[in-house]
């Protein structure tokens, strides 16, 4: 198999060549670590190559196979994670200068050892915002990750090195957070998969947190297929977690071809259908047509569920970083440092307040999925901007850029909802995405839809370059 065809093969056709010994996972292995040599010195997606372990993995699941044991569902598939995850052996970076001072993890965090539990081989840890607190994926101490589309562009954040490195083809699976957006507009801004899975569905255990109680972990790739896979691996209880909600493991890969004729599917209409820009709706548009959608829901108070998110994030990150902050403020991104410490002027009567609104609204939008299954809503306001771009346009007024990418994706994850992000190319241009919302615990149905659009052709997440 050439190098090229590996590396654009999704995680299950590379698992799948692995386990019917049409590759081995040396192979599989070897031919992501010559792309990362290759692409990453211009994309900055990577922090760390752990290349000897990959290699002693690899060969692992190598003797595994030629002994006639079994291997598993994601056998020889090279993933990554954002460096906020524990990788054994590497001081977690969390983005920072200061963490990347603390001895090395002593083990993997709980959803890597999952995921090599699967089979899978982590191949390196990837660039991010610091301390997650970041919608562009520019970092002041590793520079900033670079769109595979457009190396001048953002990848968003803060897991801009995840989207990065899938969208590349450097790996076919990677991990990011998502807190308020995280996950969904690295994938909208470089054209991937991704999966915000519900609050408490997978372990944190081992990643370093931003705000405990709006943070996800999930996985972000090239196909709907690949999520479901990585997905499906990672859940289970944990009693390393304390956030974790004591739910079974239920499976969604097989779910996927059950397709979305039976599901109410319903697009989010007034604040989610203003203030983007044209492309950003006609991307939700073109989803909506291919799977039949043509009811129209208002999730209420939206806009006001964003200032609740801001309010709750800024109270509890700072409230995490108070005595970083007290003892080095100088090694801070300013951006970060000042937005942590405008975090501590908050009155407590004000946080109190976001939480109660925060109860009222999760019964309202839980109440819309009494009607419907799924809704549609755009990920992000705009494409991609360029690396620096201070502002945007907006409705006609220039407002700044960093807070308003996540315009879409904070009223959402504010509620813990499952959330896939489908990338959506509209007039050729740099990749957009819409976001595919369901009720807790039923990402097995986000996924369904988000599968049946990559069937449709609309769902499209192309290697770059």
């Amino acid at each position: 198999m050439t190098e090229e065809r590996v590396t654009n093969e999704t995680a299950a056709g590379i698992a799948a060549a692995v386990a019917a010994g049409r590759l081995t996972a040396g192979d599989a292995v070897e031919t992501a670590l010559a792309r990362i040599a290759a692409r990453d010195p211009g994309l900055n997606a990577f922090t760390d190559v752990t290349a000897e372990r990959a290699r002693a993995r690899a060969a692992a699941i190598d003797a595994e196979r030629a002994a006639g044991r079994a291997v598993g569902p994601l056998a020889g598939v090279p993933f990554a994670v954002k460096n906020l995850f524990d990788v054994a052996g590497l001081p977690t970076r969390a983005g920072s200068t200061i963490n990347r001072e603390h001895p090395p993890a002593a083990r993997d965090g709980a959803l890597v050892r999952r995921l090599e539990a699967a089979g899978a081989v982590l191949v390196g840890a990837l660039n991010m915002g610091e301390y997650a607190y970041d919608f562009t994926g520019e970092n002041a101490h590793d520079g900033p990750s670079r769109n595979p589309h457009d190396p001048a562009r953002m990848t968003g954040g803060s897991s801009g090195g995840s989207g990065g490195a899938v969208a590349a083809g450097m790996v076919p699976l990677a991990l990011g957070s998502d807190t308020n957006g995280s996950i969904r507009v690295p994938s909208a801004f470089c054209g991937t998969f991704g999966l915000k899975p519900t609050f408490g569905r997978l372990s944190r255990a081992g990643s370093f947190p931003f705000v405990g109680s709006f943070d996800h972990l999930g996985p972000l790739a090239r196909s709907v297929a690949d999520l479901a896979l990585s997905y499906d691996a990672m859940q289970g209880a944990d009693p390393d977690d304390p956030w974790q909600a004591p739910r079974p493991i239920e499976p969604v890969a097989d779910a996927l071809a059950q397709g979305t004729a039976s599901l109410r599917i319903a697009v989010a209409g007034g604040y989610f259908a203003r203030g983007g820009e044209a492309d950003c709706f006609t991307a939700v548009r073109l989803a909506a047509e291919a799977v039949g959608a043509y009811r129209t829901v208002e999730i209420p108070e939206a806009a006001r569920a964003r200032a609740a998110a801001f309010i709750i994030t800024a109270a509890e990150a700072a409230g995490l970083h108070l005595d970083r902050l007290r003892e080095r403020p100088g090694d801070y991104d300013p951006a970060v440092r000042d937005r942590l410490i405008a975090g501590t002027t908050i009155p407590a009567a004000w946080v109190h307040r976001a939480q109660r609104f925060r109860s009222w609204y999760r019964e309202r939008v839980l109440a819309l999925f009494d009607e419907v299954d799924v809704i549609l809503a755009p990920c992000t306001p705009c494409r991609a901007l360029r690396i620096g771009q201070a502002t945007m346009e907006l409705d006609g007024l220039t407002v700044p850029a960093r807070p308003n990418i996540g315009i879409f994706t904070q009223p959402i994850s504010f509620i813990g909802l499952p959330v896939v992000a489908v990338p959506v190319r509209v007039g050729g241009g740099l990749p957009l995405a819409v976001q595919v919302i369901a009720a807790p615990w039923r990402e097995d149905l986000a996924l369904r839809v988000a599968g049946a659009l990559e069937s449709a052709g609309v769902g499209a997440a192309p290697v770059a370059g």
